[in-house]
């Protein structure tokens, strides 16, 4: 199963903090459309039928069927540079959550 970061559950937490926003909010990952690889982030407000879901401290992760299989022994982390951009990086392995 895909692992979290604390970067990432940290970045998780605040892009869905919104309080417009549903309380089971998160983050969605699923196929790109540039590519075999290209894989595509979203927030989304509840998971799709047939995604599996990851959840660490409040954080949460919606991973498209297909997807979930290619990230399961795949570790998640994220960063904010000092403009406040969000990247997403995907490792090999289980990193410490």
């Amino acid at each position: 199963m895909l692992t979290l970061t604390s970067g990432a559950v940290q970045v998780i937490r605040t892009v869905t903090a919104n309080p417009e926003l549903p309380p089971e909010t998160g983050i969605r990952i699923e196929p790109g459309t540039q590519g075999a690889d290209a894989l595509q982030l979203s927030v989304a407000p509840a998971p799709e039928a047939g995604d599996q879901v990851v959840e660490e401290e409040g954080a949460r992760v919606y991973l498209e069927p297909g997807v979930a299989q290619l990230l399961d022994d795949k570790t998640l982390d994220a960063a904010v540079d000092p403009q406040g951009d969000v990247s997403f990086t995907i490792a090999e392995g289980t990193g410490t959550p």
